[in-house]
């Protein structure tokens, strides 16, 4: 029986929000921590130029020397989104060895990962920036962040299920863990099932593992 697996909490990434003195070479991280920070806050309508630039403490123009408008970076703070989750995956995938605790334990990170910065995480899958598949920076850093994922699955169904099947088993684990990403963020789930328990996430994510390799066993 395996045991349960806590939500982590999320390490240090590219888009952390900390306070840092502004100093020449690194002006560009710097608005894009200030705009991330503003992105929680105020959600992706109030961002601005001006807003971004006053939190990080330079001047108004200064934006200006890095990003062609407002949607050049939200699309640079979805881009340092995804590298973040990516880092995060990679960090879970290491936690556990291959099987349905690794399975799990990816599940949970991800979600735990949009529960901790929901505003990032809904801009990441297009709140606010409906056209970010025209940047081919963020559409790149979004599809490694299924790279986990991948090999988790590869690791855990039976050898011999079909490289298509598989790609079929990464795209529902992937909408499973979205859809419960969304419903935490949202608040319609609760903590525990029961006290001491795992959180709800952690029994659908088994559930649906356990089903996906009895189907793949059966084909």
């Amino acid at each position: 029986m395996s045991t349960s697996i806590e939500m982590t909490k999320m390490p240090a990434d590219p888009t952390s929000t900390e306070p840092r003195p502004y100093h020449h070479g690194n002006l560009k991280q710097a608005l894009i921590a200030a705009a991330t920070e503003l992105l929680e806050r105020d959600g992706a309508e109030a961002l601005s130029f001006r807003a971004t630039a006053r939190a990080a403490g330079v001047s108004q123009s200064a934006p200006y020397n890095h990003f062609a408008g407002k949607e050049d970076l939200l699309a640079t703070v979805a881009e340092a989104g995804f590298l973040a989750l990516t880092t995060s995956q990679e960090a879970a995938q290491a936690r556990w060895p291959a099987g349905e605790d690794q399975l799990t334990g990816l599940g949970l990170d991800y979600i735990g990962f949009a529960a901790a910065r929901p505003q990032l995480y809904r801009l990441m899958f297009g709140v606010g920036l409906p056209d970010w598949h025209a940047y081919p920076e963020v559409a790149s850093a979004k599809r490694a962040t299924f790279g986990p994922l991948r090999q988790a699955l590869t690791s855990f169904l039976p050898a011999a299920t079909p490289a298509a099947t598989l790609e079929q088993a990464a795209v529902a684990a992937w909408g499973l863990a979205h859809g419960l990403a969304m419903l935490r963020i949202d608040g319609s789930l609760g903590r525990r099932d029961e006290p001491g328990g795992p959180p709800p996430e952690e029994g659908a994510l088994r559930l649906f593992g356990r089903g996906l390799r009895a189907a793949c066993a059966m084909s």
